[in-house]
């Protein structure tokens, strides 16, 4: 069930449904879906096209896995494909069932790691505990596999090229392949690897071409080809226009690129198409700030705080500000909250080193 007000990030495409469907549903539900995540996120969902888009690179599993935990760690709720079609009621829910997770890594051997990655993308027919009988065969299979040398990554791209996963069950899965890939999965009917159709078929060109653009973009992004990757965002803004997750993605390229004036006006696009953007109110005031502009990035970081009272680096920003103001009172109580949110990092002994830089300088002007 998807809770009004709820925000659905998704990292990865969607590999079975169109994405601006599955937002249609989820805003009739008074909640949002957006592409990547903000601090406003508060459940994040794997699209499988995330396993397509890695597969040809040494880390591309490991990389899955750290962004899997850092979304964990960051107290949000992981979503598999299927276990989001199911929340919107685009996708029938399998048999009762009754397996717990704890139960599954019992009987199957499979590590809690494991699990939990294949239960992500869509391994089982159950996306998360309880589990049904079928999935503690199919766990039993997959950790036979694993124990013969494949990745858990291996085993999900392979299955999901099989068609309906619970279908597998009753088949003897193994490791090799006649066709010089040593990782794919294969059948023991004499079948070669496992291959079909996705469970379902209702994108568009359009959706395609915009998923694509995204994900080249983000790519060209984090390589640091800032005017490339500007460049792409502006495409994915022509195809969805409300898109602010890629206003705000072009506006932070642009000013890695020097283009300053571009930026400001990105950010200022992605605040207007979401108002609780927090994260393109703190870039924007980060901007003022560069050029000087201090009352404008006062009130975005304002604006920030006020929008998300648990984010620290708009608190430790206007600090800093109101400190280089000659605001030594304000900077004080600003920084003694920023140790309320952080009390462990490095910014923190910056904090902490103000504090005393402001309590000794008051200190010898009382005296």
């Amino acid at each position: 069930m998807i809770l009004p007000g709820a925000v659905f990030g998704v990292v990865g495409a969607l590999a079975a449904f169109p994405l601006r469907l599955a937002a249609r549903e989820v805003e009739r539900r008074h909640a949002e879906l957006r592409r990547g995540v903000t601090r406003r996120t508060t459940h994040v969902v794997f699209g499988r096209t995330l396993l397509a888009k890695t597969a040809l690179t040494k880390t591309g599993d490991v990389e899955i896995e750290r962004r899997v935990k850092a979304e964990r760690d960051a107290g949000r709720q992981l979503v598999s494909e299927n276990g989001f079609l199911r929340l919107l009621g685009l996708m029938k829910a399998p048999e009762a069932s009754s397996l717990s997770r704890q139960s599954l890594i019992d009987q199957s051997r499979l590590t809690g790691d494991d699990l939990d990655m294949l239960s992500l993308f869509d391994a089982f027919e159950h996306d998360a505990e309880p589990y049904s009988f079928r999935d503690l065969i199919l766990a039993r299979k997959y950790a036979g596999l694993i124990a013969s040398g494949a990745s858990w990554g291996a085993i999900v791209r392979s299955v999901h090229r099989s068609g309906p996963v619970a279908s597998l069950t009753a088949k003897s899965l193994n490791l090799g392949s006649q066709h010089g890939r040593p990782d794919a999965i294969y059948l023991d009917e004499g079948t070669s690897e496992l291959d079909g159709q996705l469970l379902f078929d209702l994108g568009s060109p359009e959706d395609d071409t915009l998923e694509e653009l995204f994900a080249e973009a983000e790519a060209a992004e984090e390589e640091g080809s800032h005017d490339d990757a500007a460049a792409l965002y502006q495409r994915c803004l022509a195809i969805d226009p409300k898109d602010a997750i890629a206003a705000f993605n072009r506006a932070n390229c642009l000013r890695g690129a020097g283009r300053v004036a571009e930026a400001a006006h990105d950010y200022a696009r992605a605040i207007k198409l979401d108002p609780g953007f927090v994260e393109a109110w703190f870039n924007l005031a980060g901007l003022m700030s560069d050029e000087g502009k201090v009352a404008s990035a006062r009130r975005h970081l304002q604006k920030a705080i006020a929008l998300d009272k648990a984010y620290a680096d708009p608190v430790f920003n206007l600090a800093r500000l109101e400190f280089d103001a000659g605001n030594l009172a304000e900077a004080r109580r600003l920084w003694v909250r920023y140790l309320e949110l952080d009390a462990g990092s490095e910014w923190a002994r910056l904090a902490q080193k103000g504090i005393q830089f402001v309590d000794l300088h008051m200190a010898r002007t009382a005296g």
